[in-house]
């Protein structure tokens, strides 16, 4: 088993140039590319003249959503309808506009409706009060949401907020209603509440367009750097910040992805299912990054996790963004033949969160059981990154946190506690970017000026959050979010637990919960939750945990679940730690004697306080 490093350098750590962390100067992942990758420059135009020049044929569909065909030359009328709608009912350049919508065309036409007049729009997708929050912020008179808003939202919409009117949007409006299958028609309707949204000053779509018919759209001078795109952050490690991107930042990540599109005589496709647009992730590398490369865009926003596996078969696509949650139901599938081929995939891999080494090789297994010949992969970014970071590495191993390498024109080292001290290859700290893609800032300076540093060498470097390290190699290793230390010393790292346990016998599944220790304030506990196979005896599990982990890592408590549980399509560490602090913490006062083989292990504690 591989072993990790737990302490973090100091500045007597530091010797000759290459292994004292020279990363960010010797790129050694750049070796993996092409030498004319060495130094990209970012285009200056708009989002839409980028898309433009990578769209090779206007005429051909760019987009597929249930049953109707759009190409680029009809989403360009489309968008120049939008955008003069837009000025016609009093939107102008600086505004905010609060869009909440799944990903549906209307999604994209607002979008780039938005930079042609110079506004931005900002998305959310959480409870009605953070989303009325939102809107607050903006201080618009106007919101874009489907025409499923209930009543009750409404209400509350117009009440904490300046809007005026609400512009609803259907389902149905761009698609083919009778090509639907009938479990996402379901999908649809069960969303739409006994009473809907009924103010007199809501628009229907069609009526919106209606305005923009005799409008002109006035003329703004061009500026790839103004707010353009607002997103929240998920929140699943704390409270969302709203991340504002412009169209460079956007176009930042985007332009170091398009060299990659392989040159195929097919028509390639790529699927897009249920995650909604207010991800940053979402926006870029899974809905423009496809129309940048020159694929069709299938958009399947309503499909249910669920349904995915019937999704999967009908669409049979060459290309999915997918999640660990995702592949979680398609391995669970009884609908999905033994004999079925996923050839149909040339590149299928995960974001949104880590998978440990277990959930890696199940769906490598699973995928080549269906003749799925892709190398599956990994990605590392953040919202506040413009999302990827990384680009995959096929030659090399994605087991034990590895993210492969990144992007080209993307600068990624390891930095200590000080911000400032660049740390030699192999060893801990935290992860820092610095490159195009990066956000122009949060919606406040404070926090803004908490992760976008200015460090010696003059460049603004992100100061991700993140812990791990850098291979000589250049590949990333992320372990986990924050430095939280264990009292008594030790850092806990939630994958290299995970990494450490997972292929225990009689596991199905494991993950950690590390929560802030309430009797040693700034320290933290490690709790873990284990899904057992049929029949195992969780008594052995426990002591199989136990033996395979460091005396730090022992946690507090194990608890047997029946699956994983899910909050904003990641794992819900954050749901489960307020029910930890909340019932209070379970204190382990006996010395845990472990069997390991013929040998007793006695676990010495006494420099943990009295956690165990």
């Amino acid at each position: 088993m591989k072993k990790y490093q737990n302490d973090v350098a100091t500045d007597s750590d530091v010797c000759c140039d290459f292994f004292s962390g020279e990363a960010s100067k010797q790129r050694p992942w750049m070796n993996n590319y092409p030498d004319e990758m060495r130094d990209m420059k970012v285009p200056d135009c708009s989002l839409f003249e980028f898309l433009k020049d990578h769209i090779r044929d206007e005429q051909s569909a760019i987009i597929h959503y249930y049953g109707c065909d759009y190409n680029f030359k009809e989403i360009k009328k489309k968008v120049d309808d939008t955008a003069m709608a837009m000025c016609a009912i009093g939107i102008k350049q600086g505004d905010k506009i609060p869009v909440f919508l799944q990903a549906v065309p209307e999604f994209l036409l607002l979008l780039l409706a938005a930079e042609k007049i110079g506004a931005a729009i900002v998305c959310r997708d959480d409870t009605p009060q953070n989303c009325a929050d939102a809107i607050k912020k903006t201080g618009s008179k106007f919101l874009f949401t489907h025409d499923f808003l209930s009543k009750e939202d409404e209400k509350l919409y117009f009440e904490a907020t300046n809007l005026e009117k609400i512009i609803t949007i259907s389902p149905y409006h761009m698609a083919d209603k009778e090509s639907m299958s009938d479990h996402i028609i379901k999908s649809i309707e069960e969303r739409y509440p006994e009473q809907k949204a009924d103010n007199q000053a809501n628009l229907t779509w069609e009526e919106f367009l209606l305005n923009g018919e005799k409008t002109e759209i006035p003329s703004i001078k061009e500026d790839h750097r103004i707010p353009l795109f607002c997103a929240y952050t998920s929140g699943s490690t704390g409270d969302p910040k709203q991340v504002i991107h412009s169209a460079q930042s956007m176009i930042g990540v985007l332009f170091q992805m398009t060299p990659f599109a392989p040159a195929m005589k097919q028509r390639m496709t790529w699927l897009h299912t249920i995650l909604p647009p207010a991800l940053v992730a979402v926006v870029v590398s899974m809905i423009l990054n496809p129309l940048a490369t020159n694929k069709l865009l299938i958009l399947d926003p309503f499909c249910k996790v669920e349904d995915l596996d019937l999704e999967m078969m009908r669409y049979q696509p060459n290309c999915w963004a997918s999640i660990p949650l995702f592949m979680e139901f398609l391995l669970h599938s009884k609908r999905i033949p033994q004999d079925y081929s996923m050839k149909h995939l040339y590149a299928v891999g995960a974001g949104a969160e880590a998978l440990n080494n277990r959930q890696i090789r199940r769906i490598h297994a699973f995928l080549k059981k269906h003749q799925c010949h892709a190398f599956f992969s990994t990605g590392y970014g953040q919202s506040e990154a413009g999302s990827s970071c990384t680009m995959p590495c096929p030659g090399e191993s994605i087991e034990d946190c590895c993210y492969g390498i990144p992007m080209p024109a993307t600068i990624i080292s390891v930095f200590d506690k000080d911000g400032e001290t660049e740390l030699p290859y192999g060893k801990i700290g935290e992860i820092c970017r610095t490159g195009p893609g990066t956000m122009i800032g949060y919606d406040g300076l404070e926090a803004t000026q908490e992760v976008l540093k200015v460090h010696r060498d003059g460049k603004v470097w992100l100061h991700t959050g993140d812990y791990g390290y850098i291979t000589e190699k250049g590949l990333l290793h992320i372990l986990g979010r924050g430095l939280k230390e264990r009292a008594g010393g030790g850092y806990l790292f939630e994958l290299v637990m995970e990494n450490r346990v997972c292929d225990v016998q009689g596991i199905e599944d494991i993950f950690f919960v590390v929560v802030p220790d309430q009797k040693n304030p700034g320290y933290y506990l490690p709790y873990a939750y284990v899904q057992p196979e049929d029949g195992a005896d969780l008594e052995e599990i426990k002591e199989k945990i136990c033996i395979r982990l460091e005396p730090h890592e022992i946690p507090c408590e194990i608890t047997a679940i029946k699956h994983r549980p899910y909050f904003h399509f990641k794992t819900n560490r954050k749901g489960l730690t307020a029910e930890i602090l909340k019932k209070g913490q379970k204190i382990i006062k006996k010395e845990p004697i472990l069997n390991k083989g013929n040998d007793t292990v006695n676990i010495n504690t006494s420099n943990i306080k009295e956690d165990l």
